[in-house]
């Protein structure tokens, strides 16, 4: 289902690289632009599929996925709004290496190539904002990995709860994180019964509380340290 998004006054746009733009090329990228209300579970592009466009945020959460070998999933990130994403592969030329679903009901706009790679080429200071922003993509990527070669899963799951409480509550949540037990186990890489298990310890030492899928955090000085993060 289609809605109007209008870019010159998006608080989606308000907040990402395309903020300072004037408003003649705020309303030219908004008359390309496309935004569609999408139900939680909708799949917003596939693994491999060729980029024809960029897509932006406007309201709920995105997961960005992709299928090992054994078809299990791996949850790369969670999408918040005023982000885009399909990013790196529009501006690589390349194909999907991740799949974006919906995790919850959400407003995605979709800019199409030609006026978007326009628009970040007339203003340096927007493809500089690019790219940091990949950078910080692939940083956050590499700190990842090197958590799951080097922490066992308890370290992760703290690393991680205290990470998704700043994705779940970016831009004024409701301090709760709001995932299901098997995405969470795919974020750090372990079994859904692992997750299950830690959680309910994490709840017992009162450090979280839970209520039904939704998880709060009580102790955050204590998950830093259980996750060694400085």
């Amino acid at each position: 289902m289609y809605v109007e998004r209008d870019c010159s006054v998006c608080l989606a746009k308000s907040l990402n690289c395309f903020a300072k733009l004037p408003p003649e090329d705020k309303a030219y990228i908004s008359s390309f632009k496309s935004s569609t209300i999408t139900k939680r579970g909708q799949i917003i592009f596939h693994e491999g599929r060729t980029p024809q466009g960029v897509y932006c945020l406007n309201d709920g959460k995105v997961k960005i996925y992709r299928l090992g070998c054994d078809g299990k999933e791996q949850v790369v990130r969670i999408v918040t709004p005023s982000s885009f994403f399909g990013l790196r592969a529009l501006i690589s030329g390349w194909n999907y290496s991740t799949a974006a679903v919906t995790l919850e009901d959400s407003v995605v706009c979709f800019i199409p190539k030609r006026p978007f790679l326009k628009v970040t080429l007339k203003y340096p200071d927007v493809s500089h904002c690019l790219m940091v922003a990949l950078s910080s993509l692939l940083e956050d990527a590499e700190s990842k990995l090197l958590s799951l070669a080097q922490k066992p899963v308890r370290e992760r799951l703290a690393e991680t709860l205290l990470a998704l409480h700043e994705v779940f509550n970016k831009n004024g949540g409701n301090n709760h994180i709001n995932l299901s037990r098997t995405d969470l186990a795919n974020i750090i890489g372990t079994a859904t019964e692992c997750v299950i298990r830690l959680l309910s310890e994490f709840k017992d030492e009162h450090l979280i509380d839970i209520n039904g899928r939704k998880i709060s955090i009580r102790n955050f000085e204590e998950l830093k340290k259980i996750g060694k993060i400085n």
